[in-house]
């Protein structure tokens, strides 16, 4: 309550000068104090908004924003969204923030324009109701977001392109990107469904659908869905909407493919180059999108070693609706890599930098359709086998027209170099004359023969005769991990004259080629038997967790 007796007469000219005097001193120092105060405060405030906020998901999601992560950007983003949200206040706060005058009605409209195009541009959630630590972009967690993405989520929920290719090397996130697309798109959009593909349906288990169940999972919407194997299907619960998985291996079930409401308007094209060619990716298109005004298509693959293959030409080609966004390792947060993967990468850039260039930055470097860019042929030396300690032998079956065939090889893990120094090769013998020919070549019942474990009765013979051999584990995708896993070596050194069949082999093998002359990805079955025989061989090698 005021004090009554400075309220004397409610008037300051009332008072002695004696008075007046007393006040305005009194005045006077409570006006300095007040002005210490405010500038002790304002400094104070100065220093607590220029501090950096110790929160990672805060500091990640206002770096993206090219923000310093401190008190004064988060609270300017907070002003931001309530703008977003239409608070005129907010609004006007921005934009006197930003250094924007609303005097005259022109400027009135300008400033508007202004907030409508951040509104467009920015698509920013802010902390939500679930997680108030949480940003998101257009409803995916900034956490989950490299920074060379983030224009194509605004190009997405913009819709201005309908094709999406992803080329990059491994571990660019190219696929967990994708992934969290395709279920944002289907929680906007309830009346369309998804359809995710490769090559060979028996792939899809172990790469695609655990790539969208992941998704589901980080985006916090797993009761919102129920997923089964047998049908290949994922469904959302409250709509019924679903993302079928098909090989295209199987053209009529990709065409069988009838939705309960809606259509289909999301297509995955996962290894987009292991598909047969653009025609067959085009006949995919026309039978999997129809029925709708609106559709995405993303195409997602590592860019083959040559240069010709067809997926490497496709991308090189301009197209008004599609939109191409390449992408490396190098992108993505390091902590989201891990040290193993950072330390691989590095050691293959130190020892085959060609190697490295195409699978770990994308890089299409291979000249023409060889398979194998990197053999060497010259003699080994009995004085260098006699150096080997890390013998492999290998057999691939064959009676007539296909070749028997054995190999030994050394594997030198430190330099990544493989060498072919042993091979056996016939037409028409039985397991009993190849056996004892290998046993003339001093193959003993201690040495390990990996053999091809499609005949069980080969297997079983060859363990009879007292040799001590093992069946090869396979499994989808086993035979292409494999061939990358031998492209991927520094080296690989044949030894022609004792080896003539294999060094024929490695240097002959190229790519299919369709009828226009374009390079087929994949690798083509056929005079491949040493090549297969060495697979075989290394198969505990390549098989292993982490390689």
């Amino acid at each position: 309550m005021p004090n009554v007796e400075n309220l004397k007469g409610y008037g300051f000219h009332e008072r002695t000068a004696e008075e007046q005097r007393a006040i305005a001193v009194m005045g006077g120092k409570a006006s300095g104090e007040a002005r210490r105060k405010k500038a002790n405060f304002r400094k104070t405030l100065n220093q607590l908004l220029t501090s950096k906020i110790e929160n990672d998901k805060w500091e990640l999601a206002l770096r993206e924003l090219g923000l310093d992560p401190t008190l004064e950007s988060a609270m300017l983003m907070a002003q931001i969204k309530k703008a977003i949200e239409g608070n005129v206040k907010a609004a006007y706060f921005v934009a006197e923030y930003a250094g924007q005058s609303k005097k005259t009605e022109a400027d009135e409209k300008e400033q508007q324009a202004k907030i409508e195009h951040m509104q467009i541009q920015t698509k920013i959630i802010m902390p939500d109701s679930r997680n108030d630590q949480l940003f998101k972009y257009a409803g995916i967690p900034v956490d989950m977001l490299t920074p060379i993405y983030a224009p194509v989520v605004f190009d997405i929920q913009e819709h201005r392109h309908t094709e999406y290719i992803f080329p990059g090397g491994r571990g660019s996130t190219k696929s967990s990107f994708v992934s969290l697309q395709v279920i944002d798109l289907l929680m906007e959009n309830d009346q369309m469904h998804a359809v995710v593909m490769r090559q060979v349906a028996d792939t899809l288990r172990g790469s695609v659908y655990q790539q969208i169940l992941w998704a589901i999972e980080v985006l916090d919407l797993t009761d919102e869905f129920h997923c089964t194997v047998s049908p290949m299907e994922i469904t959302r619960k409250n709509t019924g909407q679903k993302i079928y998985f098909r090989g295209a291996d199987d053209p009529g079930k990709v065409k069988s493919i009838k939705v309960p409401f809606g259509y289909i308007g999301i297509l995955w094209l996962e290894e987009l180059d292991q598909f047969a060619g653009p025609e067959s990716v085009r006949k995919i298109e026309q039978s999997v999108i129809r029925g709708g005004d609106t559709a995405y298509i993303f195409k997602s693959f590592n860019p083959p070693k040559s240069s010709s293959n067809w997926a490497n030409k496709y991308i090189r080609v301009p197209k008004a609706n599609r939109l191409i966004t390449e992408s490396t390792y190098l992108d993505v947060p390091k902590k989201w890599l891990g040290k193993p993967f950072l330390e691989e990468a590095g050691f293959l850039k130190e020892i085959n930098p060609e190697a490295y260039e195409n699978e770990y930055l994308g890089v299409a470097n291979g000249s023409g359709g060889s398979v194998f860019d990197h053999v060497t042929i010259r003699e080994i030396t009995d004085e260098e086998i006699a150096e080997f300690d890390h013998v492999l032998n290998g057999i691939d079956w064959g009676w007539y027209p296909d070749p028997f065939a054995f190999v030994r090889v050394h594997y030198d893990p430190a330099r990544l170099r493989l060498y072919i120094w042993q091979e056996f090769t016939c037409n028409k013998q039985s397991n009993r004359q190849t056996a004892d020919a290998l046993m003339e070549l001093g193959i003993g019942g201690n040495d390990l023969i990996t053999c091809d474990s499609a005949e069980k009765k080969s297997v079983g013979d060859y363990k009879s005769y007292g040799l001590f051999v093992r069946p090869a584990e396979k499994g989808p995708g086993s035979r292409e991990y494999s061939f990358k896993w031998l492209q991927s070596l520094a080296e690989i050194v044949i030894d022609q004259v004792r080896c003539p069949v294999s060094a024929r082999e490695f240097l002959e093998y190229e790519y299919e080629r369709d009828k226009e002359g374009n390079v087929i990805s994949g690798y083509p079955d056929g005079n491949d038997h040493c090549i297969d025989a060495v697979r075989y061989a290394t198969n505990s090698i390549w098989k292993r967790r982490g390689r």
